[in-house]
C-alpha cells in the first residue's frame, strides 16, 4: 500500500513537472513570436525616452529626436563617466540633441530606467512618452514602463539588434540565450509589479531628481 501511494506521488510529480515544462516552453515560443517589429511608422509624443544598452536604440531616438518629434529626450541609464558631448557625438546629435537632452545616470536595469523615465516625465509635464529600446527588451520595458506611468501614454519605438536575430534565433546559440533569459526576467517582471506594484511619488525635492538637463 505504502509503495502504491509513493508511486502515484511520483507519477503526479512527473506530471506536475512535465506540464511547468511545457507551459513554458509554449510561453516562451509566443514570446518570441509576438515580439514587436522595428518600424519606421510616423510617431509623436511630449518626449522620447531611450534606454541604453546597445547603439541601435540611442541612434534611433536620436533620429527621431532631430527630426522633430518629441520636446525633449531622455537616454536612462547612462554610465556615471560618460559626458553629454561624448555620447553626442557617438549618436550624431544636432543642435536639438545640445539644447534638449537629457542624460539620466542612476538607472542601473530596466526597473531603474522605468523609474527615473516617470520621474523625468513628471517633472516636465508629459503625459506621453516613446519608448525606444530593443525589439526582444520592449516586452519588460513596456511592463515596467506601464507599471511606474500607467495613466501616461506609451508609445514602443522597437530597434533591431546588431547581434540578436530574434528571427532565427532557434539556429543562433547566442540569439537563443539571450531570449531565453529575457522571457525568465519577463516573468519575473509581470510577477513583481503585480504583486508589489509600484507608486511614484510625485512630490520630490530638487536634490532627489534622477535626471540632468544640460
Amino acid at each position: 500500500m505504502e509503495r502504491s501511494v509513493k508511486s502515484s506521488q511520483s507519477l503526479l510529480g512527473t506530471r506536475l513537472m512535465f506540464l511547468v515544462v511545457a507551459a513554458y516552453g509554449l510561453g516562451f515560443v509566443a514570446f518570441v513570436t509576438t515580439l514587436p517589429q522595428a518600424h519606421e511608422a510616423a510617431v509623436h509624443a511630449d518626449g522620447i525616452v531611450a534606454l541604453t544598452g546597445g547603439t541601435e536604440r540611442l541612434d534611433a531616438a536620436t533620429a527621431l529626436f532631430e527630426r522633430g518629434v518629441g520636446k525633449r529626450l531622455l537616454i536612462t541609464g547612462v554610465h556615471s563617466t560618460t559626458t553629454k558631448l561624448a555620447l553626442k557625438n557617438l549618436v550624431h546629435g544636432g543642435q536639438r540633441f545640445d539644447c534638449c537632452a537629457d542624460l539620466g545616470f542612476q538607472a542601473t536595469n530596466t526597473r531603474g530606467n522605468a523609474t527615473e523615465a516617470a520621474q523625468w516625465a513628471h517633472e516636465h509635464g508629459y503625459r506621453s512618452l516613446i519608448v525606444v529600446t530593443a525589439a526582444y527588451h520592449m516586452p519588460r520595458s513596456m511592463t515596467e514602463f506601464s507599471a511606474q506611468m500607467p495613466h501616461e501614454k506609451l508609445i514602443p519605438y522597437p530597434v533591431e539588434s546588431a547581434n540578436i536575430d530574434v528571427h532565427s534565433w532557434w539556429r543562433n546559440p547566442v540569439a537563443f540565450g539571450v531570449l531565453q533569459w529575457e522571457f525568465v526576467k519577463y516573468l519575473g517582471s509581470i510577477t513583481l509589479n503585480s504583486l508589489f506594484p509600484p507608486h511614484l511619488q510625485h512630490a520630490q525635492s530638487p536634490h532627489d531628481r534622477h535626471s540632468t538637463s544640460v
